[in-house]
């Protein structure tokens, strides 16, 4: 029997939309609503830098970004193969979403590191 990389896929597809669900909110509260509004007041450049010193909250950052990118990835691909008849292109449209989403987490690690 031939393995494939769909039950992995799929992990990732959930992980991502709990991350999704739980982080991503409060960060347009914070950064889409509260801050813009004036009622918290945006961070200095020094103060960001200190909250992305430490190893451990880059490494959450990536590990948030690569769940979401994944998430985004699986669901546009499905959506794309049902809603516009296209799943005999499935190998492809596999390739660009999930290629997307790999180069989406190089670039975060690139600018994170």
């Amino acid at each position: 029997m031939r393995r494939t990389p769909e039950p992995y896929l799929w992990l990732l597809f959930s992980g991502g939309g709990v991350v999704a669900a739980l982080l991503l909110p409060v960060l347009v509260l914070l950064f889409g609503v509260l801050m813009p509004l004036g009622v918290l007041d945006w961070p200095t450049q020094s103060e960001f830098a200190a909250l992305l010193d430490p190893l451990p909250v880059r490494l959450a950052l990536v590990v948030v970004v690569l769940l979401c990118l994944f998430h985004a990835a699986h669901r546009i691909r499905f959506t794309s193969e049902e809603i516009l008849g296209v799943a005999r292109f499935d190998p492809i449209i596999a390739i660009l979403c999930y290629g997307a989403a790999v180069a989406g987490v190089v670039v975060a690690v690139l600018l994170l590191f």
